[in-house]
């Protein structure tokens, strides 16, 4: 979608947002505090598999190292078509942030029970970003009656559903 732009009359597009993969178990693990959008240093085979769609979150979890954030076990499988400069599956990855990000992270990092979290990969204008979240964990009750609400909401619009024919 395009939008005229009155000032000089050039026409601007919207962001152009293609999501590439969801960390849907750090949703149900972790109650989100605050999303950031951050950068990733990657090779170029790793942006390739990405774009395929070939990353897994499984325990990826980000960790402040000096004044460098780096994000470990974020698996990227090899790109099938590479030559010999293959990358490294489980490398650490270091994200791009602002250094008053990465000091404000630090100080809520520090603070009982918080970490960082990668809840998202997409593309936006070409480039490869990563939605990084600042979570607390939920404990097995919390787990619980996020459940039972979603079963009772699932009830409650099907009787809705079969009532409004």
């Amino acid at each position: 979608m395009c939008i005229r732009d009155s000032s000089d009359k050039k026409m601007k597009t919207q962001d152009s947002i293609k999501i590439i993969a969801v960390n849907r178990r750090a949703r149900f693990d972790y109650e989100i505090e605050e999303r950031l959008e951050c950068g990733i240093a990657l090779y170029g085979s790793e942006v390739k598999s990405i774009k395929e769609g070939r990353v897994s979150f499984s325990d990826a979890f980000a960790e402040i190292k000096g004044r460098e954030v780096w994000l470990n076990n974020l698996h990227i499988a090899d790109y099938p078509h590479s030559s010999i400069f293959r990358h490294d599956p489980d490398r650490a990855k270091k994200l791009l942030l602002h250094r008053q990000e990465i000091k404000r992270l630090e100080r809520r990092v520090r603070e009982k029970g918080f970490t960082l979290i990668p809840l998202s990969i997409y593309l936006k204008h070409g480039l490869i970003k990563l939605e990084l979240g600042l979570c607390r964990g939920k404990k097995a009750y919390d787990k619980r009656a996020e459940i039972k609400a979603r079963d009772l909401d699932r009830e409650i619009r099907r009787e809705f559903k079969v009532k409004d024919w």
